[in-house]
């Protein structure tokens, strides 16, 4: 689950909680939505860890504009079970998830590494040069 959501009434809850029963289940722990993130900062930059189980490399995009970082993802997998040559079973899942998200400081887009590690997309975001915040005066 990405967020908590507050449920006034009862009723309020019950069809949210009926919906995510009811979603079919996937071979993948991943389900349309949801990448955690991780996002701890420094002097220098941000670093996030976004975990995306069943992503592969060529199947994550991640774009940065300005403070502005969006992740997303199409997972596939296909499953098959054989006994004596026959196929039993065979499961097939696709999906896709994002997050999009905003930072304190604008990040220089030339700069940013990602890489793919065990299931774990991890992002270093730089902090561009010069874009501290500064006092407005009202006139």
């Amino acid at each position: 689950m990405n967020a908590l959501t507050r449920f006034d009434r009862i009723e309020d809850f019950l069809p949210a909680m009926f919906q995510r029963l009811t979603r079919p289940f996937a071979l993948t722990d991943m389900a349309p939505g949801d990448i955690t993130l991780d996002i701890t900062e420094n002097e220098k930059d941000y670093q996030v860890r976004a975990a995306m189980p069943g992503a592969k490399k060529d199947d994550i995009r991640v774009s940065v504009d300005g403070n502005l970082v969006s992740i997303s993802a199409e997972v596939k997998q296909d499953k098959e079970e054989k006994k004596g040559g026959r196929v039993v079973v065979r499961e097939s899942s696709y999906g896709s998830a994002s997050r999009v998200f905003t930072l304190a400081h604008e990040i220089d887009g030339n700069a940013v590494v990602a890489k793919l590690e065990d299931g774990v997309l991890k992002l270093t975001l730089p902090k561009r040069e010069g874009t501290t915040a500064r006092p407005i005066a009202i006139q």
